[in-house]
């Protein structure tokens, strides 16, 4: 089989189980947390809490991008297949006229404030070049898919936007509103596995350093919060048409 046919089949098979990846990343985190000395924010609060919101911040960061690129594209767009590629329309303007592929770039920042926040240097390191080497066989796949459906269309596009990190000097305003019930229809799942992720490292945490769970009240209150909110999304999504758009996906 010829490289390019490899990695392309690759990249479909990597793309299906995509979503698999929180739990590989939660996986690898008890060791490194594990390992990981955390004597140099024991007795400094003020760090720990500094640190806290650096990370939280990144994670929110990805959550926006995804937010921009969702909340601002039809459903005949690339960015609603879940199982194989799909696409009915060419995304080239607004989020998508700076990056090729922003909801990548969300999904990086979402889980590396995850990964920085087990304060291991060579962990946030090693899940970005893992997170590289499983995302560019996914954009091959896609972009083979692509060029073969729109064919000059999109070749013009990708030569001219950068395929992961942004640039605005070739940036095209959207003539699609951004949708706020779109983003409650799609997001709220990531939203909640990001605070997940978050309370599981820090359980982690408490744990290796104490050898026992202390289920802080924080966690019940933050949990309870996030669940419900996802719970009545889901509900309204799956049982009424509140939320119900006739042109996003």
């Amino acid at each position: 089989m010829a490289l390019i046919h490899s990695l392309e089949k690759n990249g479909n098979f990597l793309f299906k189980y995509r979503g698999q990846i929180p739990i590989v990343l939660f996986a690898m985190a008890i060791p490194v947390v594990y390992f990981t000395n955390y004597q140099f924010i024991k007795n400094d609060d003020t760090l720990f809490w500094v640190l806290l919101i650096i990370c939280s911040l990144i994670s929110f960061i990805g959550q926006a991008i995804r937010a921009i690129a969702i909340g601002m594209s039809s459903k005949y767009t690339s960015g609603r297949n879940t199982k194989e590629q799909v696409a009915d329309e060419l995304n080239t303007k607004g989020i998508y006229s700076t990056v090729r592929h922003p909801l990548y770039l969300g999904n990086y920042f979402m889980w590396i404030g995850i990964v920085m926040y087990t304060f291991n240097f060579w962990f946030i390191i090693l899940v970005s070049l893992l997170f590289w080497l499983y995302y560019e066989r996914i954009m091959f796949a896609e972009e083979r898919f692509l060029e073969k459906k729109f064919g000059s269309e999109y070749v013009d596009w990708s030569m001219t936007v950068p395929p992961f990190w942004p640039s605005g000097k070739n940036y095209v305003k959207t003539p699609i509103p951004f949708s706020m019930k779109t983003i409650l229809r799609r997001e709220y799942s990531g939203v909640t596995a990001t605070i997940i992720g978050f309370i599981f490292v820090d359980l982690l945490r408490n744990f290796f350093e104490d050898y026992s769970l202390e289920w802080n009240s924080n966690y019940t209150i933050v949990l309870v919060v996030a669940l419900s909110i996802s719970l009545i999304l889901r509900t309204l999504k799956h049982k009424t048409k509140l939320l119900f758009e006739e042109d996003r996906s």
